[in-house]
């Protein structure tokens, strides 16, 4: 069932939260040990979290928009009971003090968090496998990756676990695994959500969002979770945005937008049969499909992983083996440095050692302006791309896009290991998703056209991006594709 159905039934007294929990717990224990796709599980919590709701529906309370509904937390956001580990050796044993605002505000409207879901270590991977706590699988094909970093709350809502699920989006966390596992993964505009309590990767390119299996559900969940917050002073200063209830009402002669960078050669044909599929739908419900130039797209990837780097370099000094994370032991004579040293090394995975070493060259003196200067540079030329194509052309008279229809990834889900010897292919998998969180715009994926691989029908997504703050419109489109489908 949809969390939207869910939370209907559970209002009306058609079932109970506590037997809409106890399924979902059922069936964790049923697919999790295949698929790998929860860190830890709260059966004690979810179902005293369940009696609750069934208590107050009983006292005749009004229950919040998503009453019962069973969820899953990425791993790297902060709950007060369980634990915090980002996937990483490093916080394998956290327990953090306080809850993200993001998921108090889930549980505030009626969610039952169900647990904690595996994910690329601290959010640093496009595949699902770098997580200390072994690679999750695509529910699809358990020889392939479900994609990453979000890889457990896709997974977990692809196989029916949870409805709904809470992912980070950097680069494409969010929109690159809901592709690859055939759902829906929103990346609100960033400062629409607040980071409270999220684990910070990059922190200028960081954002909550919702993975579900239906537009609707992603509207649902950020309703519940948008809005200023005092403790984040990146979020906008405007009030949570009214999105579900105008979902259905359709967008008069759409303009669409795709890139012809999206028509790359390096494309796997069933990616190009999807947006070539996505294109017909649109046309057909009366759109107007118009070419757009984003000329720097292809410094996309190199920008943003100095930009992410750079950061992430800055925030993971903080795990150190005195104040945060994984403490080695040390031997006869050896002292603070070495302390450091070998708890970094031990601590975190060869990605995320990787990542922190080239964000710490591309900051250090002599390199500065060379490369992160001018991975800025870029970041503000990528926006400019996108912000001509939502405006009109006062010189051709092309209108202004409604939304920018492109791949959200440029191949179906890869086997397990095939990538992981080689980076720079891993890294080139973002290709389609990384310049929206350089431009801090919303995107929606949507399911497009299955392909057929080694006999296996494999999802592949296509994503919407939207003006900033303008994930109203941009559901209703993404509403309009889903019912073509």
């Amino acid at each position: 069932m949809s969390a939207s159905a869910i939370a209907a039934g559970v209002r009306n007294g058609d079932f109970s939260a506590v037997e809409v929990a106890r399924g979902a717990l059922e069936r964790v224990e049923a697919l999790n040990p295949a698929l790998n796709a929860f860190i830890d599980v709260f059966r004690e919590e979810a179902i005293a979290r369940a009696s609750e709701i069934d208590r107050a529906r009983a006292s005749g309370e009004r229950l919040g928009p998503l009453a019962g509904v069973p969820v899953a937390l990425k791993d790297n956001m902060c709950l007060s009971w369980g634990r915090t580990t980002c996937g990483s050796r490093m916080l394998a044993r956290y327990r953090s003090p306080y809850t993200l605002t993001a998921g108090q505000r889930l549980i505030d409207a009626g969610a039952v968090v169900i647990g904690k879901a595996n994910m690329d270590e601290f959010a640093m991977g496009s595949s699902g496998e770098t997580s200390f706590f072994g690679a999750t699988r695509n529910p699809h094909d358990h020889a392939r990756v479900p994609g990453g970093s979000s890889s457990g709350s896709a997974a977990a809502v692809a196989s029916g676990m949870v409805p709904v699920a809470l992912g980070s989006d950097t680069g494409g966390s969010i929109r690159q695994p809901a592709g690859l596992c055939g759902i829906v993964g929103l990346k609100p505009t960033y400062g629409r959500v607040s980071r409270y309590g999220l684990v910070a990767y990059a922190s200028s390119l960081d954002q909550i969002g919702p993975l579900g299996r239906t537009v609707e559900d992603c509207a649902l969940v950020l309703e519940a979770i948008a809005g200023v917050d005092p403790n984040d002073g990146t979020t906008a200063d405007m009030p949570g945005p009214a999105l579900a209830g105008a979902l259905d009402e359709p967008v008069e002669g759409p303009v669409i937008g795709v890139p012809r960078q999206a028509h790359d050669s390096h494309n796997h044909p069933g990616v190009v049969s999807a947006l070539g599929g996505a294109i017909d739908a649109f046309v057909k419900m009366g759109a107007r499909i118009v070419e757009v130039d984003l000329a720097h797209v292809a410094h996309g990837i190199a920008a943003y992983y100095l930009v992410a780097s750079a950061e992430a370099s800055s925030n993971l000094a903080r795990f150190d083996g005195v104040r945060y994370g994984h403490r080695a032991a040390l031997g006869p004579g050896e002292g603070l440095l070495d302390l450091y040293c070998r708890s970094r090394s031990e601590g975190f995975g060869p990605e995320v050692q990787r990542r922190i070493m080239l964000g710490t060259y591309a900051l250090s003196s002599g390199y500065y302006d060379a490369y992160y200067n001018t991975a800025l540079r870029v970041r503000r030329l990528i926006r400019r791309d996108y912000d001509a194509a939502f405006a009109p052309d006062e010189g051709t008279g092309a209108p202004a896009c409604d939304a920018i229809l492109m791949p959200s990834s440029p191949n179906p889900a890869f086997r397990l290991g095939e990538k992981s010897s080689d980076p720079l292919a891993m890294y080139l998998e973002d290709v389609y998703t990384v310049t929206v969180n350089l431009a801090g715009l919303p995107a929606i994926t949507l399911p497009g056209t299955p392909t057929v691989v080694d006999g296996v029908a494999l999802p592949l997504g296509v994503q919407l991006i939207g003006r900033a703050f303008d994930e109203a419109r941009l559901l209703r489109l993404a509403r309009m594709l889903e019912g073509a489908g």
